[in-house]
């Protein structure tokens, strides 16, 4: 009897978002973002996905020189002026529409410290006015998760700041901000204001019922009843089908329905192997609705933990520290699906699979979900190493769709391999074939919701990041945003973009997915590659730079880079890249060592003799004084490497010495700090320079 009630009421939700309602209502789009079968459909109430933002003006067409331009900040739709204020308008469309997802951050004193003004259908007095902090990411609204900041861990000047709660009005809406603290300076307006807005335009036929604070103030309990749906996975689980065995090379585990008025309702997916990092790439999760293959990605990657298990939880998926990864994403189908996990290592892998299925109506309406994968394996981030002034950054493809359809999300794992900031890049979504795209925006981590290249760890229903690791150092960084009310819906085709914009001309590692719904017929331009799934998952720089023998070339030269580690008592030795005058762009890097303690690395000369040595070394304002040996023994005198201001590298002469062939050994040791250092006792060395004496 429990039975046919729920699938009375499942079939009686799903029947109530197949017909179409011509009003739309902060309550009617509150029960919407909560519905995951509501992004199932085309929309009936057909609606524009597009977005404001602060992205730098001088970003006119993929032709034009200005197309990667970075400074995305404090560049607003205008100033306008009254006799007691100055308002910059972030925002201004008109209606009917919903803001559907609001993101900013800040930096700078006072920038975070202004009034956020809200206008709805032209009247001149603001619906609200209040703190831009307290709206976005306080409780003035709705607390969270509906209005949070991310990380948690981080600083909270320095967080993402989101608001998710949508805000519908009928005619128009205006959004500004007033800030004393914003000057003109240098021509261009400080200091930092960053802002991507989100927001829905109906077709002209659907009625929108206005925002209001009566509104808002009635609905207290149904959104604090939003905020904790949004915090609590819950399925209903009519029908669950386990399989679980080891898989060698090329094996799939299968579990097929034939069934109508169904959908899956969750994937629950568990793998072990010799090599665990390697088997969450290398084992893909492949789905068929009604005879077409739609998703096929990597298993780590769909589930959003990259190549090693990182716990996080979404609305729409979960990994916890056991290894149990699960999506939630409604995935129905007329007559059959097929859901395969296939090996394509060559070690054997232990797999466990759960599929749960619910009741569901296929109506015309209808779509099928989708998910794609690709990776740029070892990509060079510059189009040209010869470039300067960051004329070499260029765009990256998530995936092009032909058809109608919604898109509903992504997902980036990428490997860096240096420390530097990978992600300035912004993202480029065309939609039903745009010259220019509607949703361009300020930086990679502003998109995936957070700020400043953070790299601690967060999870959020529509946004996480389960690792961070990657963002300032050489490691992996997994980002996700999935979409709800900011789903993007297309007709004809829809093409996600994001440019790779790196600090550093290197090499990483860039794996993209995607995800969407879409109507039968339709294609993609990313395909299944079994190729790309079996590379080797990048643990470390060298998996991608090998290393080279410590050699010192036929100039008597040899990179700090280069060197080979023996030993580092304390701190972190590792290279690192950047624009300061190195050669090769790069130095080892020693930070955070403790006084006393030694750094001990090998080089190779290929013949004995006697040889002015010589060093760049590098000074900056946290760089500790060192004494340098070779072979064991003081050369020259303490080098300070402090400097009240930038990064310099400094050459020192270290005399003539008497070295062997073959192997040799040069040490780096902690004296202590130069009383005006900043807190760190780091060290860099350029390169090293062997002469051969008289």
């Amino acid at each position: 009897m429990n039975c046919c009630k729920n699938l009375i009421l499942l079939l009686a939700v799903f029947t109530l978002f197949s017909c179409k309602n011509n009003k739309v209502t902060l309550e009617h789009l509150l029960d919407e973002m909560i519905d995951k079968a509501a992004n199932t459909h085309f929309p009936e109430n057909y609606y524009t996905l597009k977005q404001f933002s602060s992205y730098d003006r001088k970003s006119l067409s993929p032709d034009s020189a200005g197309w990667f331009a970075n400074a995305d900040y404090t560049q607003f739709i205008r100033t306008e002026d009254t006799e007691d204020r100055r308002e910059f308008v972030l925002f201004d469309a008109e209606g009917p529409g919903a803001l559907v997802r609001w993101w900013m951050t800040f930096a700078g004193e006072g920038a975070s410290e202004g009034i956020v003004r809200i206008y709805i259908d032209g009247n001149p007095q603001a619906l609200v006015e209040k703190n831009i902090l307290e709206v976005l990411s306080g409780t003035f609204l709705c607390g969270a998760p509906l209005a949070s900041s991310v990380s948690p861990e981080t600083e909270y000047q320095r967080r993402g700041h989101n608001l998710y709660l949508p805000i519908p009005y009928s005619k128009s809406c205006k959004i500004t901000y007033e800030c004393d603290a914003v000057k003109f300076e240098n021509n261009r307006w400080k200091p930092s204001i960053y802002y991507n807005i989100n927001y829905r335009t109906y077709s002209p036929d659907v009625v929108v019922e206005s925002f209001s604070m009566e509104d808002l103030k009635r609905l207290q309990e149904k959104i604090e009843a939003c905020n904790t749906r949004l915090l609590k996975q819950e399925t209903s689980k009519e029908e669950v089908v386990e399989k679980s065995r080891d898989l060698g090379p090329n094996d799939p585990l299968s579990i097929t329905f034939k069934e109508r008025n169904k959908a899956l309702s969750k994937i629950r997916v568990k793998i072990n192997a010799p090599d665990i990092h390697q088997a969450l790439r290398s084992t893909v999760l492949s789905i068929s609705f009604d005879n077409h293959k739609t998703v096929w990605v990597p298993v780590g990657d769909f589930f959003g933990t990259g190549y090693e298990i990182q716990p996080s939880e979404t609305w729409y998926t979960k990994v916890n520290e056991n290894g149990w990864m699960e999506s939630t994403w409604i995935m129905p189908f007329k007559k059959s699906a097929e859901i395969s996990l296939i090996n394509y290592d060559q070690q054997t892998t232990e797999a466990e699979l759960e599929v749960y299925t619910d009741q569901y109506k296929w109506q015309s309406s209808s779509m099928y979900f989708g998910a794609s994968w690709k990776e740029y394996n070892r990509i060079l981030t510059a189009t040209d190493p010869e470039l300067n002034n960051h004329l070499w950054h260029f765009d990256v493809n998530y995936v092009d769709l032909k058809g109608s359809g919604i898109y509903v999300g992504d997902a980036l794992t990428i490997f860096n391999t240096v420390d530097a900031w990978w992600g300035e890049g912004d993202e480029k979504i065309y939609v039903d074939g745009e010259k220019f795209p509607s949703s361009i925006g300020t930086g990679t981590e502003d998109y995936y919701g957070y700020a400043w290249c953070r790299p601690e760890k967060f999870s959020h229903p529509f946004i996480a990041q389960p690792t961070g690791a990657g963002n300032f150092h050489p490691g992996m960084t997994v980002n996700m945003r999935y979409r709800s009310l900011d789903a993007i819906p297309f007709r004809t085709e829809i093409s996600s973009n994001i440019e790779l914009w790196h600090w550093v001309k290197t090499k990483m590692n860039y794996a993209q997915s995607a995800f969407w719904y879409t109507k039968p017929g339709f294609s993609s331009n990313v395909k299944e590659d079994p190729e790309a799934v079996k590379m080797p998952v990048a643990r470390k720089r060298s998996d991608i730079y090998p290393p080279v023998p410590p050699l010192v070339d036929e100039n008597g030269k040899i990179e700090g880079e280069n060197l080979e580690i023996i030993s580092c008592e304390s701190g972190t030795a590792s290279t690192q890249s950047g624009s300061f005058g190195w050669s090769n762009e790069s130095q080892l890097w020693w930070r955070n060592g403790n006084t006393g303690d030694e750094l001990v690395a090998k080089f190779i000369l290929e013949k004995e003799g006697k040889y002015d040595v010589s060093a760049m070394l590098t000074k900056a304002v946290d760089y500790g004084i060192i004494q340098i040996r070779l072979n064991g023994n003081v050369i020259g005198q303490k080098f300070n490497g402090y400097t009240p201001t930038g990064v310099i590298p400094q050459k020192v002469k270290m005399g003539k010495h008497h070295l062997q062939k073959g192997d040799n050994t040069i040490s780096f040791s902690i004296s202590g700090s130069d009383k005006n250092a900043k807190p760190g006792n780091m060290a860099g060395i350029d390169y090293l320079v062997f002469e051969t004496g008289q």
